[in-house]
């Protein structure tokens, strides 16, 4: 029987740097990815249009609208072809029963967890932004009416939160999964299906026309949005499989990279076309935008093709980009770099409630969308990291988000949390013990 692990030589695949087993501008590449996320949803309050957000800030510029755009354009796509990369390395590392375990306790329980922890405080937060609006709110009667949707449950339930994308991520793998198996006990199909898939991930990463051939499932995909984009599926738990398709893409390109890793870094590097096609197709991108909301328009139909095939050369040649500067910057392994990496998961999964209050409180002062934007990636990015040191890290929380539990950074390392009392309990019993 031929394995899909088994025709990968041992040669082809890209040695991590150090006894770790990472690589470092790898795991840089996703923490910016999520960390990119932060200042997405941040900056959505200073957009000049109102788009149904929790509040519109009376600062707003064009400028926003142009980042939301493109940063939406890559952020999610990066950590999906990144979630292949290293899926495809943790299965033929430790087995498929292993992977789908991993997979279950670093996304399902996040997910699970992180919904019924932080959806009725975001509900709150969007009755608060609205109250603003009006010029007055109550802090108290929002978060009692984020608590009463858990009156209505099962309806909604898993909907309407940011982590989304976990749910998505746990259905990919598992897919992959799937396939793989029905691979495995395909025979020669499956020798013929794999070679082929490796010669064309070669070919999309060496050969100048590669990336431009990927673009083009990807515009195709597109095509069929509800929106001109891809679509945010977090109303529903139904399955949008349009979105499954767009993401599998990057899933599925980061998953046969890990099985030729050389040609990573031939994907993560600058080349003169690979910055101008980035540079030039979101120029287009950006310009065609301004027609995506008038369907009217005599020639909506070649604007929409052109719209698509723009953003999907952006999507793949700012995936290219992103890695390629997070190779040349984050090769050589930095303790604070690898700390921002491990709390990067953290960060995105609470960042949205501490965002959007910080948001609704200063909304109305008179101060520059300059001013305000930074001061909101900033101190929502202080609270995550204190409370990733002060209750993730060295806890079992940080073992279902990290893998593992690993030291503290800050000074109140030694501090005691109900997060980490059972590991000192532990601790000090097998002291006694070892006294005894």
């Amino acid at each position: 029987m031929h394995t899909l692990h088994s025709s990968v030589p041992e040669a082809n695949i890209e040695k991590p740097s150090g006894s770790t087993g990472r690589l470092d501008y790898m795991d840089a590449a996703r923490a910016f990815a999520l960390l990119l996320g932060i200042v997405f949803h941040a900056s959505l309050s200073f957009l000049p249009t109102f788009i149904g957000w929790a509040v519109q800030d009376v600062s707003t510029s064009p400028i926003v609208s142009h980042f939301v755009t493109v940063s939406h354009a890559f952020r999610l796509e990066t950590f999906f072809l990144i979630a292949g990369f290293f899926g495809q390395r943790t299965l033929r590392r430790d087995g498929t029963r292993s992977f789908a375990l991993n997979r279950a306790v670093r996304l399902l329980i996040p997910f699970t967890a992180g919904w019924f922890l932080l959806h009725p405080l975001i509900i709150a937060t969007w009755e608060l932004g609205a109250a603003s609006l009006s010029g007055s709110y109550s802090i108290r009667a929002g978060l009692l009416k984020g608590l009463h949707t858990f009156r209505y449950l099962p309806k909604g339930i898993f909907t309407q939160t940011h982590l989304w994308f976990l749910y998505y991520l746990a259905m990919i793998s598992a897919l992959f999964i799937g396939m793989r198996a029905l691979l495995n006990v395909s025979g020669k199909f499956s020798l013929i299906a794999t070679s082929s898939a490796d010669r064309f991930t070669a070919w999309a990463v060496r050969s100048p026309l590669g990336l431009f051939a990927c673009a083009l499932p990807t515009a195709g995909v597109l095509w069929y949005m509800s929106m001109w984009i891809v679509d945010t599926p977090d109303q529903t738990l139904v399955p949008n499989l349009l979105v499954i398709a767009i993401y599998s893409i990057f899933f599925s390109f980061g998953w046969l990279l890990a099985r030729q890793a050389k040609l990573l870094s031939e994907l993560a590097s600058f080349t003169t076309t690979r910055v101008a096609v980035a540079v030039v197709s979101s120029a287009i991108t950006l310009y065609l935008t301004r027609f995506q909301m008038d369907p009217g328009n005599p020639a909506a139909k070649p604007t929409h093709v052109a719209f698509s095939l723009s953003y999907a050369m952006m999507m793949w040649f700012l995936i290219s980009s992103v890695l390629a500067g997070c190779r040349l910057a984050f090769s050589t392994p930095r303790p604070w770099v690898r700390y921002i990496a491990d709390a990067s998961y953290w960060l995105y999964i609470i960042h949205l409630l501490i965002v959007i209050w910080l948001q609704v409180a200063i909304a109305d002062q008179p101060l520059h969308w300059t001013i305000k934007l930074p001061v909101i990636v900033l101190v929502t990015l202080g609270i995550g990291l204190v409370s990733y040191d002060l209750f993730v890290r060295s806890t079992w929380v940080g073992v279902i988000l990290n893998g593992r539990r690993r030291p503290r950074a800050f000074m109140f390392k030694q501090s005691l949390t109900p997060f980490n009392l059972p590991w000192r309990l532990e601790a000090r019993r097998r002291l006694r013990s070892r006294g005894a």
